[in-house]
């Protein structure tokens, strides 16, 4: 099985000169909360409704300043053709919340399906007793 397969979110996609206002609207219809700055089919930078936020208007920016102005250039992304685990293993490493997903160069969906967090073993009670005790 390949990433690929398993990848439902189609990408919203801008292109990094769209202005911060522009870029709110695919963001609104499609309710979500980053959009990916992809020019002739490449993928340049990621923006978040946080970075929209903290680094455009928040920041002092124009609405009119372009997406490139604010959005994160450094994309942590996985192949199309990559196993599903490596996307598991890269949202563990990174901890990034969406991962692109590139096919030949062409973004063709975004992997969201973060893996549940590893669960620690709970404490017990041990019949009869007041103590708690951890798993071994």
């Amino acid at each position: 099985m390949k990433v690929s397969e398993v990848t439902a979110v189609r990408p919203v996609c801008v292109e990094p000169h769209v202005s911060l206002i522009e870029v709110t609207r695919p963001m609104a219809e499609c309710a979500a909360t980053s959009v990916l700055a992809v020019e002739d089919g490449a993928l340049h930078g990621t923006v978040t409704d946080r970075d929209l936020f903290i680094r455009g208007t928040g920041g002092g920016l124009d609405p009119k300043a372009p997406v490139d102005a604010v959005m994160s250039p450094r994309v942590v992304t996985v192949e199309a053709v990559d196993e599903p685990e490596v996307a598991c293993r890269t949202f563990r490493r990174t901890g990034v919340r969406r991962l692109p997903v590139p096919d030949a160069g062409r973004v063709v969906g975004v992997d969201d399906r973060r893996p549940a967090p590893r669960r620690l073993p709970e404490a017990r009670r041990p019949a009869g007793t007041g103590r708690l005790e951890r798993p071994v």
